[in-house]
């Protein structure tokens, strides 16, 4: 999936060690779309090494390639978009930079085409 918006906030970032004892690390961001109702969108890097690939800061203007993955923990669910490619949006176009980071085995498909809407459509909404 993809996104494409402003940055409006960069989060702290948040580490820890795992019970492995294995360092980890990632960051927040929160990213505005430019629709006629625009939505705000809140996705994560995890990893050091990537945070600092991506080097994102807020006023910037990307497209965000992520992940939605939900888990349970003591009945509750709880959702992260985990991103794993960022591109910078140069004169309303997308580009790739150096600033992709994605993992070997990441989803490189492009999105099917669909039909434009039908101009009979005869739903109430």
């Amino acid at each position: 999936m993809e996104i494409t918006g402003k940055i409006i906030a960069v989060l702290p970032a948040q580490g820890g060690t795992s019970k492995t004892g294995n360092e980890w690390k990632k960051q927040e961001y929160v990213l505005e779309t430019h629709e006629q109702y625009p939505k705000k969108v809140c996705f994560q890097i995890f990893g050091s090494d990537k945070i600092e690939q991506a080097a994102i800061q807020a006023g910037e203007e990307l497209t965000v390639f992520f992940d939605i993955d939900s888990r349970e923990y003591n009945g509750r669910w709880y959702t992260n978009i985990n991103a794993w490619k960022v591109e910078r949006v140069a004169d309303g176009q997308s580009g790739v930079t150096p600033d992709n980071f994605a993992p070997a085995g990441a989803p490189t498909s492009s999105a099917p085409d669909f039909p434009p809407p039908s101009s009979t459509d005869d739903l109430p909404f």
